[in-house]
């Protein structure tokens, strides 16, 4: 079984198709590129729209090209070590630069392997898409889907793979995505895939290669220095154009994300006026508290939970006491007289203060009397003063003449 080939395998574990037994969903969610590590057997992972039935003559197309590489591979070396040939190019002089003759040999092979390609039926090929580690998962994941379901199901694309990870971890590793398409030589059709790729997904592209190409292993090191891709991206369409349709993506991508940050925002805004009209509906009352209540207790106390009141009433009382049970005061009773009347310990105190005040009468009353009996004799003593003030002196018995 050959696995390093441009068409799916059979009986390959890792390709998915309509006729297959998970869901794409399923098939994304199991395998991603990420997670699976080539071991050997294992390179790529597919999804496979529709078959490619391609008629090709792959080994007569292979020959030929492998003759034209051969030739130009050789022709561009001898360009390179013919010192006749200078490296600055003499207009006036009508001659031609190394670099000149050695572009003019590499796309004539270009042209010529076209030919082979279309004269053998081999025109099959792929836009190369190459994904960071970090990010391959979510691109091959969408890739895949629009290739099902998506927009580049309406196109000419027929089949998508990305390599799996390397068995040995390498710095700044990049995971090769391909997209299939049965005629890399449509201009049209290869651009309309392409518009999709930048418009829809974003993804930065680089370039279109044949699969032929890939047969003969020609790639971007290849000593011919042949272009290793049928397109480029700037030969089908215009840097400015590329960057319309990658900048479109990306504010669509980022309207997208606001509008999804707002939502909840605006969903919690939503939901203010009920949660305030809910809060305005006004609480039920508890029942007033029977007469036995405490009579001294606050106005909240009234609207405690129904359950913190069974827990007042499940406190034990004092040892020894009886349970204190109020009674409400009568309307002539004394304001700073105790309510708890019927309470043994109450009245005690009640007679206590009683005495108390009869105490305090009785002082005052002996104060007042004492008070007025000094008067008394005050008053007694200074009209004996002012008796012995308005008598004359007596005379003296037995006294001298």
């Amino acid at each position: 079984m050959v696995l390093s080939d441009d068409s799916v395998p059979d009986a390959y574990p890792y390709a998915w198709s309509s006729s297959s037994k998970l869901t794409l969903s399923e098939f994304l969610t199991k395998y991603k590129p990420s997670m699976v590590q080539d071991d050997g057997t294992k390179p790529w992972l597919w999804v496979q729209k529709a078959d490619n039935v391609e008629k090709v003559d792959r080994t007569a197309a292979i020959e030929e090209a492998n003759e034209i590489l051969k030739e130009t591979t050789e022709k561009v070396e001898n360009i390179k070590n013919d010192d006749s040939i200078p490296t600055r190019a003499n207009k006036k002089k009508g001659i031609k630069s190394k670099k000149e003759l050695r572009e003019e040999a590499q796309q004539e092979a270009t042209e010529k392997l076209k030919d082979v390609s279309e004269r053998h039926g081999f025109v099959s090929g792929k836009w190369l898409i190459f994904a960071p580690a970090d990010k391959v998962d979510l691109i091959w994941s969408t890739v895949a889907t629009s290739l099902i379901e998506g927009p580049l199901s309406k196109t000419s694309a027929t089949l998508t793979k990305v390599a799996t990870s390397p068995k040995n971890e390498q710095p700044n590793h990049q995971h090769l995505l391909c997209l299939y398409l049965p005629n890399v030589y449509d201009k049209d059709s290869v651009t309309e895939v392409m518009k999709i790729l930048l418009r829809n997904h974003g993804l930065n592209l680089s370039g279109v290669k044949s699969n032929l190409y890939t047969e003969m292993g020609l790639d971007s090191k290849h000593p011919s220095g042949i272009q290793s891709t049928v397109w480029r991206n700037n030969s089908l369409m215009k840097d400015t154009e590329i960057k319309e349709l990658k900048d479109a993506f990306y504010a669509e991508l980022s309207t997208a994300k606001s509008a999804q940050t707002e939502r909840p925002a605006a969903e919690k805004t939503t939901e203010k006026p009920r949660s305030s009209a809910a809060a305005s509906i006004p609480k039920p009352k508890l029942k007033k508290k029977a007469v036995d209540d405490d009579p001294f207790a606050s106005d909240d106390d009234a609207t405690k939970p129904q359950a913190s009141e069974k827990k007042e009433e499940a406190k034990p009382t004092s040892k020894g006491k009886k349970k204190f049970v109020p009674k409400k005061k009568a309307k002539n009773d004394d304001d700073f007289e105790s309510d708890h009347d019927e309470d043994s310990e109450t009245n005690g105190e009640k007679q206590r203060v009683e005495e108390l005040k009869a105490k305090k009468a009785a002082a005052a009353e002996r104060t007042k009397k004492a008070s007025s009996a000094s008067k008394r004799r005050k008053s007694d003593e200074d009209e004996d003063d002012a008796e012995d003030e308005s008598e004359p002196p007596k005379k003296k018995r037995g006294g001298r003449k």
